[in-house]
């Protein structure tokens, strides 16, 4: 059998792999994380970051099969991992964002559904949290506006949380 089929066959392998273990986990995390008794928001942010680590995977092995060496594949992770790093550090960028996103998932009391008021002098801005994602928290004012606020400067100021619009008047 010729090399470039069984490169093709390999990577049919992996891939399939991938999408089944793709919908295994989603479901597997999504029912434990249910008993946990976690929001929605913050189970499909689970989801999302265990896909991350599976389509990463997947990857890792296609490069493999198709011929990469494996100095180019430790420099390609070392590439992303150095990026990760940095996000760490950065304050303005969009790997800020993500990287504020994880923190807020496991760190920070607001939730979906939660009023929230910034405690700012030069900020004025309330509503409640209608979505958070890697990038934003959305916040729906009483004028029925939608304001995305960047998930490293959600994570930097204070807020008042409030369960609901009525306890927060």
């Amino acid at each position: 059998m010729k090399a470039f089929n069984i490169q093709i066959i390999e990577t049919a392998t992996i891939l399939s792999v991938y999408i089944i273990l793709y919908f295994i986990f989603k479901t597997v995390i999504n029912n434990i994380l249910k008993r946990t008794r976690l929001e929605r928001s913050r189970r499909k942010m689970a989801i999302r970051a265990v896909q991350l680590f599976t389509t990463m995977t997947a990857i890792i092995l296609l490069t493999g099969v198709w011929g990469f060496k494996q100095n180019e594949i430790a420099l390609f992770a070392s590439t992303i991992l150095t990026a990760l790093g940095i996000a760490f550090f950065a304050q303005w960028s969009l790997l800020a964002n993500i990287t504020s996103s994880i923190l807020i998932f496991f760190n920070h009391p607001v939730k979906l559904g939660d009023y929230v008021k910034v405690l700012h002098k030069d900020y004025h801005y309330e509503g409640e949290v209608t979505e958070m994602n890697y990038f934003f928290v959305h916040l729906k004012t009483d004028d029925n506006e939608i304001i995305t606020i960047p998930n490293s400067h959600f994570f930097e100021k204070s807020f008042s949380i409030n369960e609901n619009k009525e306890k927060a008047k």
